[in-house]
């Protein structure tokens, strides 16, 4: 088999190890990722690929030089980055990785950063920041509860809210709880406990309890949003596919003055009973197109994993179609 080489030169030594990575690790995600071989020396890098894989070259050669010049701007690379890189540019040739990138929402407890990795991610967060109620329908796994609470944080700390408020329906117990052991904190916490993980990666966990003590966040069942009026808060409503109808107008109506709202679902897990209209779906058709409302739709592209997720699930769609 013939192979044909790309060579690319970086003019500053120590930002081409950093673009590399430790032991070539970015190179080497990257290649896997592509099916190409890349190799470093020096300053230099050279991807070789079989003859006819010239796009796959040149989408190599186009992370690199993106990710080096985000490098010179000051911004870091981590091996997620190489990958997000690479899936945004397939699918955008011309798409700027540093511009979508920028945008951090919140510096979490471990000093990390929160920033959108898709261009749907970069969408749905200038959506947030510009509507006082924002819509994001998609898969599992797109960031759509995450980015929102990471913006929810950012707002409480700068003091463009007064609390957050993070909500999402008890559908499998019907929303009576009655039935299940312990306390109405012990009988709620399995359905809220994904908004609780949430909350611990951006703040540290004594925090979170203090702030729920004296209720700065306030973490509760749907049922308990009734009769409510929410004034300068963030509120989310997390799995609202499985909200009805009435129950979707009843949060809706609950925003006040100086208040922001997210709501996410994915339509495609919907877990009410069959006879019954998911909520979301509702909205989304008599709510699209109103002023001052946003709906962001995620697709399987702007599922966020671990590198190693993604090819543990190729493998099992492979040994699916095999059929053993």
């Amino acid at each position: 088999m013939k192979l044909s080489a790309t060579k690319l030169e970086f003019d500053d030594g120590h930002l081409a190890s950093q673009l590399f990575g430790p032991q070539n690790q970015h190179l080497k995600l990257l290649g896997e990722r592509l099916g190409l071989g890349i190799e470093s020396r020096g300053s230099t890098v050279t991807i070789n690929a079989p003859e006819g894989d010239g796009p796959k070259s040149g989408l190599a050669a186009q992370v690199l030089s993106q990710l080096y010049a985000m490098l010179k701007k000051g911004r870091n690379v981590q091996p997620q980055d190489v990958d997000f890189a690479c899936r945004i540019l397939e699918r955008t040739p011309s798409a700027d990785v540093d511009e979508i990138f920028k945008g951090d929402v919140y510096a979490t407890s471990g000093k990390r950063t929160v920033s959108p990795k898709t261009v749907n991610q970069r969408t749905y967060l200038d959506a947030i920041r510009e509507s006082d109620l924002t819509f994001g329908i998609g898969p599992a796994g797109t960031g759509k509860t995450y980015l929102a609470v990471a913006m929810a944080v950012g707002a409480m700390v700068r003091r463009e809210v007064k609390r957050i408020v993070l909500t999402r329906p008890a559908v499998e117990a019907g929303e009576k709880l009655g039935f299940l052991p312990g306390d109405l904190a012990e009988k709620i916490n399995p359905y809220l406990r994904p908004l609780y993980d949430a909350l611990h990666d951006m703040l540290d966990f004594t925090k979170v309890q203090d702030y729920q003590e004296t209720g700065v966040i306030e973490v509760a069942p749907l049922a308990f949003m009734r009769g409510r009026t929410l004034n300068d808060s963030f509120i989310i409503l997390d799995e609202a596919q499985n909200t009805t109808p009435e129950q979707m107008k009843m949060f809706l109506t609950r925003l006040g003055f100086g208040s922001k709202a997210v709501v996410t679902g994915d339509v495609t897990q919907i877990d009410l009973p069959s006879q019954a209209r998911s909520g979301l779906l509702h909205a989304r058709s008599i709510l699209e197109g109103t002023d001052g409302i946003r709906f962001v739709a995620f697709d399987e592209n702007d599922v966020i994993r671990h590198p190693l997720v993604g090819r543990i699930v190729k493998a099992y769609d492979r040994h699916e179609a095999g059929g053993n």
